[in-house]
């Protein structure tokens, strides 16, 4: 028998048993398997697989250390098939299966989950936990979630393991109250939590920007010890910066100030680029450089968002070459998307179009989009009929497409165009997104939508609103007409654009009871806010001395004594 392996260099170990005249056999190939692992370890994979194929009879022991060897490798598949097709009929346990679902969760090309899970039945592992909670992440992954869901109800026993999978499983697929549930189920069914379930129900209110369950997270990780968890931490800066709650973030940010990472600056920085503060963001990006940090493409994505957002188009440009020729990162396409909303943002429309058409990289629908945007901002109707045809070459199921060519042709007063608009998107059976706000009291969502009726307030929130507008109006607010894509009277337009949903939400968290004087007001919208409801609030926030906080598809919009922190530019 050979002693077990202690802790070295492993080609040391294996010189000595080869000395020894040692060689794998039954009875002592568990010294090998440990062979394999030690050389896994330190990264001499092809000595594991060069010992591996000089073991006449490995067992499903070895088998599974030489997979997990080569893990993030299409060629832990093969090895898999070459166990299955073995003269010995090696059956895999579940940390094989396991080992195999992971690679097959990191390697999207690898489509054999469906033939995984049959033989997972067959062989009764589907119940354990470590392999069923594989499946629930491989699954999200791939973005099968009804077959996630139906893994994890299914499993007979659920621990912290598994639900800390299908927590962020969700949260990384957008199903953010789904995720919320399952982690309000978790703690129902007593079951610890770790930190990945925290982090992940954090990631999960914050994608819903639902600050009070931020929190109340955030006040749970620090009774359970978890606060102090760098990855608990990263996403606690990411909630409250994705809810628009910077100074939170920061102080979050401050307190892991001797162990941060570069997950951490690129958070924060984040965090400020929404709120367009570009000055704050390129600070903390000169501080995390000079402590040694290297720039990544997040980090570079942050700044070039902030100055996107503050509208400053040569400071974008200039921070894109720098990325590029200070720090040898090649952009993205989507780092290109931020020179040529900001270029488009102050009226540069060729030059932004330019930008787009000699880029190295083909033109995405994002990029399209945001020309069309922009050009429908700068009331450019043939620049926007020219991207909306681009955009609906890649997708002639985009709606926004329609929706934005529409408004702008309606601006211009061009009815017959708004009409044929209308006639394309019935034809081709394109429906609009709908708009709807949402308001987080006491910890209950309050959705509406424009013209919204199904409040058990209603009556109380339609009068309130009409005691704000009537307020607004003696201020010098004056209704945007533009905002209209139809051909109606004025009376209709002023009630159209009255009941839209984000000015129902304010009215409905202004009313007695709702929320307390003075607190600040936060709705979270669906689509762009536009351009009267952000009019409309920034009187609002006069008359209700209140600061309200909206969170667009764009941006954060920080309204407060009759501004907005966007400087009218979104």
């Amino acid at each position: 028998m050979v002693n077990p392996i202690p802790e070295g260099d492993p080609r040391c170990l294996h010189a000595q048993a080869i000395k020894n005249c040692i060689i794998p056999t039954p009875q002592n190939i568990a010294f090998f398997n440990n062979l394999i692992t030690l050389y896994s370890k330190i990264n001499l994979h092809s000595l594991a697989l060069q010992l591996f194929h000089s073991i006449p009879s490995p067992n499903t022991v070895t088998w599974t250390s030489i997979i997990s060897s080569f893990a993030n490798s299409s060629l832990a598949v093969r090895l898999f098939l070459s166990m299955l097709r073995h003269p010995r009929q090696t059956l895999p346990n579940a940390r094989t299966l396991a080992t195999l679902l992971r690679t097959c969760a990191s390697l999207p090309d690898i489509a054999i989950g469906p033939q995984l899970h049959s033989l997972s039945l067959k062989l009764c592992l589907h119940e354990n936990s470590f392999v069923a909670s594989a499946f629930v992440s491989l699954y999200c992954k791939t973005r099968d979630l009804d077959a996630a869901v139906k893994v994890f109800d299914e499993m007979p026993d659920r621990d912290e393991v598994c639900y800390a999978a299908i927590i962020n499983g969700l949260a990384q697929n957008k199903k953010p109250t789904e995720a919320l549930r399952y982690f309000v189920e978790m703690k129902r069914q007593n079951v610890l939590s770790t930190y990945q379930s925290i982090s992940g129900a954090l990631s999960a209110a914050s994608k819903a920007a639902m600050l009070q369950q931020c929190m109340i997270i955030h006040a749970h990780a620090v009774v359970t010890g978890f606060d102090s968890s760098i990855y608990v931490g990263t996403a606690l800066i990411d909630g409250y910066g994705k809810c628009g709650m910077v100074e939170e973030a920061r102080g979050v940010f401050n307190e892991f100030e001797m162990v941060l990472n570069l997950a951490c600056w690129n958070a924060m920085m984040a965090a400020y680029a929404q709120q367009g503060s570009q000055q704050t963001v390129v600070d903390l990006f000169t501080s995390m450089v000079r402590r040694g940090f290297k720039a990544d493409e997040c980090s570079f994505l942050a700044v070039l968002t902030a100055f996107c957002n503050a509208s400053m188009a040569d400071k974008t440009e200039m921070w894109l070459n720098m990325m590029r020729s200070a720090y040898g990162i090649k952009p993205q396409i989507k780092h290109y998307t931020c020179l040529v909303g900001a270029l488009g943002r102050v009226g540069r429309l060729e030059e932004a179009e330019k930008v787009a058409m000699t880029m190295p990289y083909k033109p995405d629908a994002a990029v399209w989009r945001v020309l069309l945007a922009n050009s429908a901002n700068n009331g450019n109707h043939e620049v926007a009929l020219r991207m909306a045809e681009k955009l609906l070459e890649i997708n002639s199921n985009d709606d926004s497409a329609y929706v934005i060519l529409a408004n702008v042709s309606a601006s211009a007063g061009r009815w017959d165009e708004v009409k044929r608009v209308r006639y394309l998107m019935r034809e081709r059976g394109v429906r609009k997104e709908v708009g709807s706000c949402w308001i987080e009291v006491r910890g209950c969502i309050h959705e509406f939508f424009a013209g919204d009726r199904r409040h058990a307030r209603k009556d109380e929130i339609y009068a309130k609103l009409k005691e704000l507008m009537f307020e607004i109006e003696k201020l010098g607010y004056v209704p945007d007409w533009d905002e209209m894509s139809y051909e109606v009277e004025e009376d209709e337009k002023r009630e159209l654009l009255w009941y839209h949903g984000e000015k129902l939400a304010v009215a409905f968290a202004l009313l007695s009871g709702v929320t307390p004087p003075g607190k600040r007001l936060r709705i979270v919208k669906n689509l762009r806010i536009c351009k009267d409801c952000h009019q409309a609030f920034k009187y609002i926030s006069i008359v209700a001395k209140r600061e309200i906080i909206v969170r667009d598809a764009h941006r954060y919009h920080r309204f407060l004594n009759g501004s907005c922190n966007c400087g009218d530019c979104w």
